[in-house]
């Protein structure tokens, strides 16, 4: 498919330090971003490499979801978006998928309730008649300086936000995946290298990669391939509703590459791995991340 007027955002690596700027709520809302992320760079061609897939992106409504959902609109998929209550941001991106020619609906809800992940998936197969890719992507992530700080309620909620919706969704989706189905599993570096001041979150990403390879053997006799992405830092809503305003204007100048990637940067990983360019790929994970060499 050819690019479109919607592909003109900013271009990548111009700016390297971002305004000072913060949000006050879990997970963020892009449309009040500075600047706004790239989520498709452009000269982006599709080549059809999913076409006519289903496909189900949990936090598509913005962030690495947003540009996982029009890439994979551009490469022939339909897209179930899945997201907690940005409806601004979520029917946003509906409208860069349509505007790709390909099916968007969207589901506002909490993923880190079994009832509701089971109910999306049964409406996702009511409309299509099939889910060919699961995307689990949703996640939130909170500042704490002291370990002493972290209360019972954040650490159960990130850990249902992040990795219990994981075994939720996949639970429920597994019944309607052909072989060939293919599962991806947003982790972080930070499983890699862990972070002193996002403790549960990091933690919750490290359960992610060791969920995608025990998972990737379960389900390798069904033809279903599991892997995953450990994206460094990008530009997203979740880093100014996580850190203080001064924190964001520095984020990701630490990286090798000087600078925070942006999410049309990481996206191409997850049209890879859902597609049949992965088909000999199982239990492994891309790392874009700006050029952190870590183990793993």
């Amino acid at each position: 498919m050819a690019t479109s007027k919607t592909d003109k955002v900013p271009a990548l690596g111009k700016r390297k330090r971002m305004p000072p700027q913060a949000q006050k709520k879990q997970p963020g809302i892009e449309y009040k971003l500075n600047p706004q992320p790239e989520y498709i760079r452009a000269g982006y061609i599709g080549s059809g490499k999913l076409f006519d897939k289903i496909a189900i992106i949990s936090g598509g409504d913005s962030g690495i979801g947003r540009a996982i959902a029009v890439h994979f609109a551009r490469e022939g998929a339909h897209v179930a978006i899945i997201y907690l209550r940005e409806h601004k941001d979520a029917r946003e991106t509906r409208d860069l998928v349509l505007a790709e020619g390909r099916d968007c609906i969207l589901f506002a809800g909490d993923i880190g309730q079994s009832a509701f992940c089971k109910k999306v998936i049964n409406s996702i197969k009511k409309e299509y008649g099939k889910i060919d890719i699961l995307v689990n992507n949703a996640a939130e992530q909170h500042y704490s300086k002291h370990f002493k700080t972290l209360s019972d309620a954040q650490i159960e909620k990130t850990f249902r936000t992040n990795i219990f919706s994981m075994f939720y969704m996949t639970r429920a989706a597994l019944q309607y995946m052909p072989k060939g189905g293919a599962i991806i599993n947003t982790t972080s570096v930070t499983a890699y290298r862990g972070s002193p001041h996002l403790m549960d979150y990091a933690s919750t990403k490290g359960a992610i990669v060791s969920f995608t390879r025990a998972l990737s053997g379960n389900l390798i006799k069904k033809g279903i391939r599991v892997n995953g992405v450990a994206p460094g830092p990008i530009w997203t809503p979740l880093i100014p509703a996580t850190f203080p305003a001064e924190k964001v204007a520095k984020f990701g100048e630490d990286q090798p590459m000087d600078r925070p990637g942006q999410p049309s940067e990481v996206a191409p990983c997850y049209v890879f791995l859902a597609s049949d360019d992965a088909s000999y790929m199982t239990g492994q994970i891309l790392h874009p991340n700006g050029g952190e060499i870590i183990g793993g």
